[in-house]
């Protein structure tokens, strides 16, 4: 009985420094938004979900950092769950990691947004121009029901569900064209990609409006207008690179990310996690 107890001391005072680094993180916590205490099962997935649905209604900014203690304390878990749903999250794109630093929400240099829209424009663009050559009825199909998930999932508020769905709807697009290297290449992006719908979702007060935009790309390539479908893959994609240029532009994001490393800013202060 004596050897239990010493055992069990001895494990008590094991965690002291994990719970004295705990607390120190707190202190340096962002305030926090309200998240409820979660079940048991799956807590992974909930903390994911979680955490994918505060990055894209905007309670997680870009650039913030993911402060793993102060999280698990609102949610009533240990910290692991919520490191694996970090890791998730970078596969993802809604998340980076830095050494030593932890996880923080994805952010882009305007070059980096630049370049992403550059070539994403050009990849969809051509995929268009295939897809009207290539795209069979199933295909068409799929884009049509992927078109009425959007909507769907706008009536019902599911922002992070739309974003996977928008996402989803590009996808179909680019596997219309038949071309697999094309798919694998806009495949590679995905996760960069993934980010900047969740910032377009954020610059539209009505995420109806977000569906709408796919509809046109759908009725020129049931024509199988190639000049048409060209023009609205153009306007779709080119607006939104406009929009989300500007938002990073307006909070001071650097012009390539060689300034970002070089002049690193402390994590946000507004939205908490």
């Amino acid at each position: 009985m004596d050897q239990k107890r010493r055992g069990s001391s001895a494990g008590m005072d094991g965690r002291r420094p994990a719970l004295q680094e705990a607390a120190a993180e707190d202190s340096r916590a962002t305030p926090a938004a309200a998240f409820e205490a979660l079940e048991a099962n799956d807590l992974v997935a909930q903390v994911t979900d979680r955490l994918a649905r505060a990055i894209c209604d905007g309670r997680l900014a870009p650039g913030q950092r993911l402060v793993e203690a102060a999280l698990a304390r609102q949610l009533g878990i240990s910290r692991a769950p919520v490191r694996e749903a970090a890791r998730r999250l970078e596969q993802r794109g809604l998340l980076v990691a830095h050494p030593r630093r932890g996880f923080f929400v994805r952010d882009f240099s305007l070059e980096e947004i630049d370049d992403l829209y550059g070539l994403r424009i050009a990849l969809e663009r051509y995929a268009g121009e295939l897809a009207c050559q290539r795209a069979t009825v199933a295909d068409l199909e799929r884009l049509e029901n992927q078109l009425q998930l959007l909507f769907r999932l706008a009536e019902e508020g599911a922002v992070a569900a739309q974003v996977e769905a928008d996402l989803r709807f590009h996808l179909l697009f680019c596997e219309a064209s038949g071309n697999r290297k094309l798919l694998k290449l806009f495949t590679d992006i995905a996760g960069e990609i993934r980010m900047i719908i969740v910032l377009i979702g954020q610059l539209y007060e009505d995420p109806h409006r977000i569906a709408e935009t796919h509809r046109p790309l759908i009725e020129a390539l049931k024509m199988r207008d190639t000049a048409r479908l060209d023009a609205e893959i153009d306007h779709h994609i080119r607006v939104g690179w406009q929009e989300v240029r500007r938002f990073f532009a307006e909070r001071g994001a650097p012009e390539t990310r060689d300034d970002s490393l070089s002049d690193e800013k402390p994590p946000a202060e507004k939205g908490g996690i």
